[in-house]
């Protein structure tokens, strides 16, 4: 440590208690810049060809392809999950088309809700997705018993909580010419 003058105090703090593990500290070395240089010149590729950055279409923002005639006959199916944990709060949703293209769209919680609660934003979140993209005729599949029969009509929601979910859900059903809950299994979730 007696050595450098040069070292600041975090450097000669390290060296300390780097020296009863035997460890010894050694500080970089400078290299020049010729030095670099000259070595990747020495390994230069013969048939390399610089890479273009020009990209002509820099005002667009994202290209999609558009899928015909899918929405008259065959119904999309829409995938719903939350989970709610120690950890946080998280709800995800699949878009399949009937051309089996998946579109999926996910969010993180960052209030405090129950398992129940968190299915029914995940719902809700699939359905309104699915209202953006002007689709009439869907099958919505879930793995909450609960939050498929009580959408079904077939259980009455006691909850205070849930009874505003049920009823946002029943007005967005709303937009549909033709529209089905299902319950799924979490195993074939």
């Amino acid at each position: 440590m007696i050595e450098s003058a040069v070292l600041n105090r975090r450097l000669a703090r390290w060296k300390i208690l780097h020296s009863k593990f035997d460890i010894v500290y050694v500080n970089q070395k400078a290299v020049k810049g010729s030095a670099i240089a000259d070595f990747l010149a020495s390994r230069a590729l013969k048939d390399y060809e610089p890479l273009d950055f020009d990209f002509p279409n820099e005002h667009l923002m994202c290209m999609a392809t558009a899928e015909e005639g899918s929405q008259k006959n065959h119904p999309w199916k829409l995938n719903f999950d939350g989970a709610s944990n120690a950890v946080g709060n998280g709800i995800g949703a699949v878009l399949v088309s009937p051309n089996e293209y998946h579109y999926p769209f996910t969010s993180k919680l960052d209030l405090d809700c129950t398992n129940n609660i968190v299915e029914y934003e995940a719902c809700i979140m699939g359905i309104r997705a699915t209202i953006e993209r002007k689709i009439k005729v869907l099958e919505v599949y879930g793995d909450s018993i609960l939050v498929i029969y009580q959408l079904k009509g077939e259980w009455e929601t006691r909850d205070p909580k849930l009874i505003s979910y049920r009823k946002l859900v029943l007005e967005l059903i709303e937009e549909f010419d033709d529209i089905t809950f299902l319950y799924l299994p979490r195993d074939e979730n």
